[in-house]
């Protein structure tokens, strides 16, 4: 008789609606930690993106000249004041200036190309390096300056 009352349904064996099951899939996605998380990200960002962007370290003049509106990266030729050359961030020899120039350089001589110089170095190093490079075909070639600082 027992069996028959658990099998029909109308024992203590199974619950209703109201108890249910106790673990039930999850209907809803929890957000906090993904906001969280990007929210971390995004201040790493933030304070890491500067310290990217500093290469050869140059004390440049300073001019009243406006910035120019370059929509892509361009080649960095730098010079110190001891006269080491920097092509990007990389010590290169003068003589080994071009060919890496040329290696890298993905337009050929339509490249734009810009030249850092110290301010103290001479003028007629940073106009001897402009030479060279002009010389060997590249036609946008820039001076680069600080801006001066606002009164």
């Amino acid at each position: 008789m027992a069996m028959a009352a658990a099998a029909s349904g109308g024992g203590g064996g199974r619950r209703g609606r109201r108890g249910g099951r106790k673990h039930r899939p999850m209907s809803e996605i929890n957000m906090t930690p993904f906001i969280d998380v990007m929210l971390v990200l995004l201040i790493i960002f933030m304070v890491a993106a500067p310290l990217l962007t500093t290469g050869v370290p140059l004390d440049l003049p300073q001019t009243a000249a406006a910035a120019l509106n370059v929509d892509k990266q361009p080649l960095i030729v730098s010079i110190k004041a001891d006269g080491k050359l920097f092509l990007m961030d990389t010590e290169v020899a003068q003589a080994d200036l071009l060919p890496k120039l040329q290696a890298i350089a993905k337009t050929g001589p339509e490249e734009r190309i810009f030249v850092r110089g110290d301010k103290t170095v001479a003028y007629g190093k940073v106009a001897d390096l402009m030479a060279v490079l002009t010389s060997a075909g590249y036609k946008k070639v820039a001076l680069v300056n600080e801006p001066q600082p606002t009164k």
